[in-house]
């Protein structure tokens, strides 16, 4: 693999040119047909193999085109000061503004409330539903307008109009705020970390072109393939951040090789060869997370999945590719001004007496802040280790209290008209009207449907928690009904949930005294149906993305015991950082300070999303810090000093990465859309607690304690496994007998 990887980055070098000319070919290619490619038509959500999805499946062949209507308002009108909205005047305001609604150009109806009932018991409440002749995509601006316009309308009249409905959602992509905020807090962190600002613009210049491309490939492929936006927000948040942390390792491998007198033809082929063979590794790591999101079956898992693995294969290519070019043509304006100052000087010292085969001369070894960390952790390995674990423990105590759902306009701000127009109808209506059951009737072998489906619904509407039960609605050929249950407590309650598994557990002694079988579905029922899928699919995902993983780490550091330290730390890592995610969205502590109004539910995909993403990210700092020790040991170094060698030379930019993707995925804390506003902080809490406590602190105590152990495989093992040369070890002039230094002892106080 180092070998290999050498050639190309050298040839890349030689050849930089034509590889820059490639890239921006392709960058060109990708974004002409992006920009080309027509709108996307959002495919619903969908989740097989659960009851709820196959009762909405029979409805869409039961009822041809009842389950494919257009975008729909539902607009909420409350009375003033005690007032009924039945009083002549608010009754005309109402009829009003349902007039002026219903002039919509795209407008295919609306519904008096007053002839079908929507108001509420205590008159204080009435609510209309506008159906537009389009999906919440095709509406126009002019649609749009005019909607918000005839609610300022009616509010003129003394009411209070609120409306939700998915014609209220906001349709446009990534504002690039996000990024921006990302990409500052980056550039700043590499100009700190290099000095230069040649070497700090060269990550951000190339992962750029990475997103670039990813984005215009997403953007292309969304219409054919029906994917939603989430996939290409999540695409621009790992491609940026892994994009900028692979040149960061690329960048400063080259300066660490040229500050060793190497030649740049020689340094960015080594480069290459050795910090691009993590980054492969990291890069594989990261693929087999996300791309093992398919095994959930979701398709938006998969979709989002997919998405942002194929951005993390065009950061790994660029990263091996375009940066060694780039090196090429400026080889000298991305090192520190005093190593450009003296360069010259420093050509011919690779022969000086005391330099180890690939090394750093031994009376020259840099004492940063790396080093004294880690000989402080290899003095006191046993309690850096405890109180490391026991901190992680302690954030992720809070995971025992999880609890999954699918926040709808509950959870948005109450600044917004969705939450308001909500809030108003569970005060009028009851809790439970903001999240109906939809209960279809198949009584296709009945010899009375329409007794079958009024048996289905005497018994539906008798049991404790429901308040009402519509009348059925039967389909042309009168063989399947369907009718709405209203439960009597909140969508996401847990009574509901109670609720819709009696009603399932009931299925059996209603199905025989009706003659008919019946399914549970609608908005509320498929939360919770996709809550327990997505629950039950966790651990054998966790085992197929941690068994793979795990095999490819033992064959990156042919070490047994390292791959499963790597997977604890992870384990610690994720559990922490969704402990985190629970204290601030579920149990609203400190949410007022990302501007999480309204806590509850964490979202049902949510958690196997954080563990795929968070899982690649994780294996990227334990593959990038311990394959320098690694290096270090099969050069000659004992085990401790090889853990300090690794420090020294990685820590640096270990930390200036993992701050880099904490600045990204913490721009998207600011996004409106709740799961991406989760999955950012999510990411964000679980790249600093992995990066700084386990791969900064576990780490190296576990090392410490284990010694010679770590680097332990069995022979028949050796034999077997495939060497690929992370290390970059055919690299390397072949030690001397004396090379192995007299080891300090470091865990001394």
């Amino acid at each position: 693999m180092a070998a290999f990887l050498y050639r190309m980055g050298r040839l890349a070098f030689r050849r930089r040119l034509t590889v820059a000319l490639f890239w921006a070919a392709v960058l060109a290619a990708v974004g002409l047909a992006g920009m080309t490619a027509p709108e996307a038509e959002e495919e619903p959500f969908s989740m097989p193999g659960i009851e709820s999805q196959e009762a909405f499946d029979l409805m869409e062949e039961r009822f041809p085109g009842a389950a494919a209507d257009g975008a729909t308002a539902r607009v909420v009108f409350v009375s003033p000061n005690g007032e009924k909205v039945t009083a002549a005047e608010n009754k005309e305001a109402v009829e009003a503004a349902i007039a002026e609604l219903q002039d919509g150009t795209q407008v295919a109806s609306t519904v008096d409330p007053y002839e079908s009932g929507a108001v509420s018991e205590d008159g204080s409440t009435a609510y209309t539903t506008v159906t537009y002749k389009v999906d919440a995509a095709g509406l126009t601006d002019a649609s749009r307008s005019h909607l918000d316009e005839s609610l300022e309308h009616a509010r003129d009249s003394g009411l209070t109009v609120e409306a939700g409905g998915d014609a209220m959602e906001d349709m446009g992509g990534p504002s690039g705020t996000a990024e921006a905020i990302g990409i500052s807090v980056a550039a700043v962190v590499l100009l700190i970390t290099f000095g230069s600002l040649a070497a700090a613009g060269l990550p951000l210049l190339t992962a750029l072109i990475g997103v670039g491309i990813s984005l215009f490939a997403i953007t292309a492929l969304a219409g054919p393939l029906g994917l939603a936006d989430t996939t290409s927000t999540v695409a621009i948040m790992l491609g940026l951040a892994v994009g900028i942390d692979y040149a960061l390792f690329i960048v400063s491998r080259y300066r660490e090789e040229r500050a060793k007198g190497r030649t740049p033809e020689e340094a960015v082929a080594l480069a290459t060869g050795t910090a691009g063979s993590a980054v492969v590794f990291a890069g594989l790591t990261v693929v087999i997370a996300l791309a093992g999101l398919s095994v959930v079956g979701i398709p938006m898992l998969t979709e989002m999945g997919l998405g942002a693995a194929g951005a993390v294969v065009v950061g790994v290519l660029i990263a091996l590719t375009l940066v060694p070019a780039f090196l090429g043509f400026w080889p000298d304006a991305i090192l520190p001004r005093k190593d450009r100052k003296d360069r010259k000087d420093r050509k011919g010292r690779k022969g000086r007496k005391g330099r180890r085969a690939g090394g750093t001369p031994r009376e020259t070894r840099k004492v940063n802040g790396g080093t004294r960390w880690a000989s402080f952790v290899l003095r006191r390995p046993l309690p850096v280790l405890l109180a490391a674990v026991a901190g992680l423990g302690a954030l992720a105590l809070p995971m025992t209290d999880l609890q999954l759902g699918m926040p709808g306009d509950e959870a948005k701000s109450t600044e917004t008209t969705q939450r308001r127009a909500y809030d108003a109808l569970a005060e009028g209506f009851g809790p439970g009207f903001n999240g109906p059951l939809t209960v279809v009737v198949d009584a296709k072998d009945a010899d009375d449907p329409k007794a079958a489906a009024e048996t289905v619904s005497e018994r539906i509407g008798g049991t404790e928690g429901v308040v009402s039960v519509s009348p059925a609605q039967f389909n042309e050929s009168g063989d399947t009904a369907v009718f709405s249950v209203v439960p009597a407590t909140a969508p996401t309650g847990q009574e509901t949930k109670d609720l819709v598994n009696t009603i399932r557990g009931d299925r059996p002694g209603i199905e025989s005294a009706a003659g008919a079988t019946f399914e549970v579905t609608g908005t509320t029922a498929m939360n919770i149906d996709v809550s327990e899928k997505v629950q039950s699919a966790l651990v054998p995902y966790l085992l197929v993305v941690v068994g793979l993983a795990v095999i490819l780490l033992l064959v990156v550091f042919r070490s047994v015991l390292v791959p499963l330290k790597a997977a604890v730390g992870f384990l610690l890592s994720v559990l922490a950082s969704l402990g985190a995610v629970v204290v601030v969205f579920q149990q609203g502590h400190g949410a007022d300070l990302l501007g999480v109004e309204t806590t509850g539910p964490i979202m049902s995909l949510m958690p196997i999303f954080l563990v795929g993403i968070v899982f690649g990210l994780a294996m990227d700092y334990e593959v990038f810090l311990v394959s320098r020790m690694r290096e270090a040991y099969v050069r000659g170094e004992r085990p401790a000093q090889a853990v300090t060698s690794g420090f020294e030379h990685s820590a640096r930019v270990v930390v200036a990465a993992a701050l880099i993707m904490i600045a990204v995925f913490s721009g998207f804390i600011g996004d409106s859309d709740a799961m991406i506003k989760m999955i950012g902080f999510g990411l964000a809490s679980a790249v600093l607690l992995d990066a700084f406590v386990v791969r900064m602190a576990i780490v190296p105590a576990v090392l410490a304690l284990l010694g010679e152990r770590a680097w332990w495989l069995p022979k028949w093992l050796d034999r077997i496994l495939p060497r690929v040369d992370v290390e970059g070890e055919a690299l390397a002039r072949p030690a001397e007998p004396e090379a192995r230094p007299v080891e300090k002892d470091l865990t001394r106080a």
